[in-house]
């Protein structure tokens, strides 16, 4: 399928032609910075598949839909989920949020082929997530920009409502992103991170004891809820998170 990356952020282009390169069936056409260089290229070639940021300079990826009279299967890729309700009354196939892993990206391009060959009456060939190699890095919004965080780094989260902080080893400030501890949760690889409170995710490896349902992480103690701390001593007692 041809597709086009539109997005006015060159790292935020360079992420989705990374996950791109990964799909056998994908085939990038251009990355454009806007809704103007995209549509110049649409009015020159078909092409099936739209990976569309919403606040862009000039015409937003809202108003560039509205403005199609035929368009293309869109996928937004944004970093706001207040835009989400809006997005899908335009009839667009998914909403991923910024930074997307792989296999979420998988998972909406999957379901992307499978309605292109039904259009197309062809059998789908459904691409099966591989194993992938241990996620190393993770990338967050940070003051205006998308913040590469180490996985090996992070010493423990602390989620304030609809924001958390990232604690890492060596720094005296936390990252301070604007996610949920549940969105939180599944950006962390599974395995090395429990959580343990309502408002803390640990990693495990970081643990240097425990005493009276608080653990010591350096100079810091997190509690242990009842509701989590199952799964923690279960973990210990194992040897490992499972």
């Amino acid at each position: 399928m041809n597709c086009l990356a539109v997005d006015d952020e060159s790292l935020a282009l360079d992420l989705l032609e990374d996950n791109i390169r990964k799909v056998p069936f994908l085939n990038l056409v251009k990355r454009c910075k806007n809704a103007f260089e995209a549509q110049e290229v649409m009015q020159q070639q078909p092409i099936d598949l739209l990976f569309l940021d919403i606040q862009m300079p000039g015409i937003s990826g809202v108003q560039f839909v509205q403005s199609m009279t035929q368009a293309p299967m869109v996928i937004f890729v944004t970093a706001y989920e207040e835009f989400a309700l809006e997005g899908f009354n335009l009839d667009v196939l998914d909403y991923l949020l910024k930074p997307v892993s792989f296999e979420r990206f998988l998972k909406a391009v999957n379901k992307a082929y499978e309605l292109h060959n039904l259009r197309h009456q062809e059998t789908p060939a459904v691409v099966e997530p591989t194993p992938a190699p241990a996620q190393e890095y993770l990338f967050v919004n940070a003051d205006y920009s998308l913040v590469k965080i180490r996985i090996a780094d992070i010493l423990y989260v602390e989620g304030l409502k609809d924001y958390v902080k990232i604690y890492l080893e060596g720094q005296s400030r936390p990252v301070i992103t604007r996610l949920t501890m549940k969105a939180m949760e599944e950006k962390l690889p599974s395995g090395p991170f429990l959580r343990v409170h309502k408002s803390f995710i640990i990693a495990f490896d970081k643990i240097e004891s425990i005493r009276n349902l608080r653990i010591k992480i350096g100079q810091v103690h997190i509690p242990i809820s009842e509701s989590y701390g199952e799964a923690l001593f279960k973990a210990i007692n194992a040897g490992k998170v499972e």
